[in-house]
């Protein structure tokens, strides 16, 4: 995973979903589920809220699950 992306906060993943057509489905708790579509595919991915930081795995499971290259990612920074 580029380095860019291991420092990332929650307002900065929410952000790059934002920017790549993803809206705020539901939200219960901490957790924020995000949809959008990628490719012509449904996507959704899950947001913990108010995170100074994720771990790599978590990152890359958010990723994953949006369906976006990390490249794509980073160019929504």
């Amino acid at each position: 995973m580029h380095r860019e992306l291991l420092g990332l906060t929650s307002q900065e993943v929410e952000s790059i979903l934002h920017r790549n057509g993803f809206v705020l489905k539901r939200v219960k708790g901490s957790h924020q589920q995000f949809v959008g579509f990628v490719r012509g595919r449904k996507r959704k991915v899950t947001v913990v809220k108010n995170q100074k930081r994720f771990a790599p795995k978590t990152l890359a499971s958010m990723l994953r699950q949006s369906g976006l290259t990390e490249q794509e990612w980073l160019d929504a920074l």
